[in-house]
This record gives structure tokens, sequence and C-alpha cells, in this order.
């Protein structure tokens, strides 16, 4: 009776240490694995800035000069289309704020990229030069409707872009671009809208299907680099010149 008992505790005790042992490593093992782990948020951060005398400069900050820049190279030419073939004055106003936004936005952008050292492209992307060949191809009534539509969209990605920069950019220079392109993009949201073309359901519907879109490769940090080449036309036709072609100011000495 006694060996029984004396089994039954050490067995009882055996348990009860098991038991105790798992519960702590299952207590200690998030905290070591988490608290080690590379590939945190906090470690993408300090691994895609590099430092400058403005501030440091992020991935996100980088994208976001480039599409400042991008955006520039199609809106300007799609905004001087839009004067010529916009059918109502609610149009061709579009189109001229467009035109004076992005001229303004383009000489900042190309100003912020010279100080910071980096490059910036001198051609829209595949996808503008999509939305610049489907307006090019409308007319009329029709094309009123792309031209606000396909302008309009765009814009509504940018201004969440926009947000998200001048909430988080510790550095200064992209603080104060990001503070003119909201001021720029709202304007351009307005007047598109007030010309009675938008369907604000199909936005609605694509905002939320939509995935969110990967980052385009970053330029590069700012160093030595060579200065980017002559920009390629992609004009819907001639008659609709480009933004100046991406420049970089020469280091200076002084802070």
């Amino acid at each position: 009776m006694r060996s029984i008992n004396r089994t039954g505790l050490v067995s009882g005790t055996g348990l009860i240490i098991t038991g105790l042992t798992a519960t702590l490593v299952a207590l200690v093992f998030p905290i070591w694995s988490y608290a080690d782990r590379s590939g945190t948020g906090l470690d993408t951060l300090n691994a895609q800035t590099v430092s400058t005398r403005f501030g440091p400069l992020s991935a996100l900050d980088q994208e976001f000069i480039t599409k400042v820049r991008l955006a520039g190279l199609w809106e300007l030419p799609a905004g001087q289309q839009a004067q010529e073939r916009g059918t109502t004055q609610a149009v061709r106003t579009a189109g001229e704020h467009l035109i004076e936004g992005h001229t303004f936005l383009d000489a900042r952008v190309r100003n912020v990229a010279a100080r910071l050292g980096l490059e910036l492209p001198n051609q829209p992307n595949p996808q503008q030069r999509q939305w610049l060949a489907t307006l090019s191809a409308a007319h009329g009534t029709d094309y009123d409707q792309k031209f606000a539509n396909i302008l309009r969209k765009a814009h509504g990605k940018v201004f969440s872009v926009v947000a998200q920069v001048r909430a988080n950019t510790r550095n200064s220079l992209v603080r104060d671009l990001a503070d003119d392109a909201n001021t720029t993009v709202l304007d351009h949201i307005k007047v598109l809208e007030a010309t009675g073309y938008v369907d604000f359901d199909a936005l609605a519907q694509d905002a939320a299907t939509a995935s969110p879109p990967p980052l385009t490769n970053s330029p590069a940090p700012p160093g030595p680099t060579q200065s980017p080449g002559a920009p390629i036309p992609v004009n819907p036709s001639p008659g609709y010149p480009m933004p100046p072609a991406a420049s970089r100011a020469k280091p200076s000495s002084t802070p």
C-alpha cells in the first residue's frame, strides 16, 4: 500500500514539474524569438534609410520623390491635351490646373532630388504611357469622361501616399515637398470632380477590390551617381511638351 502511494506521489510530482516547465518555456520562447528576430518593420526601416543633412531619408521618402516626378511627366501633357480637346469649360479648366500645378511641383521635386543626390526618371512609367494613349484615342464627350476619371483615380491613389509620407517622414525637405504636393493634389481632385464626369461608384469599388501595390525600385541613395540621360519623348503628340529633364546640382562644399 505504501509502495503504491509513493509511486503515485512521485508520478504526480513529476507531472506537475513537467507542466510548469512547459509553461515556462511557452512564456519565454515568444520573448526570445521576437526580440531577436530580424525582418520586423523597424529593422526594414533602419536598413532602407540613409542619413542626409536634412534628416533620415527612408525608402518611402525616396519612393514619394520619384512618384512626384512621374506624376508631372504624364499629367502635364494630359493637362495640355485637355485644354485643346475638352468639350466643356470645366474640363479645360481642369487641364489648366494640371499644367500649373505640375509645372510648380516638377521644379520643386527636381530641386529636392538634386539636394539629396537622387536620380529621377525622365519618362512616364508603362501604366502612365497607357493612360496617355487611351486619352489620345478618345474624342468628344468620351474624351471628357476618360480624362476626368483616369486623372481622378490616379490623384486619389497619390493622395493617400502623400498623407502617409507627410505623417511619418523625418526629412525636412521631403516634409516641405509633401506639403506642396498635398495642396496641389487636393486642388486637382476638386477641379476634376467639378467637371461632373467623375464616377464615384467606380472609384469606391476600385478602392474596395484593389490589393496594395508593390513598391517600385527606389532611386539610388545619396552619393556619386551619373547624371540622367536625355528624356525619351512620349507625348500624346508633338504639341504636348514634357517637363524638363531631371538634373542634379553640383555638390556644395558648405551645408
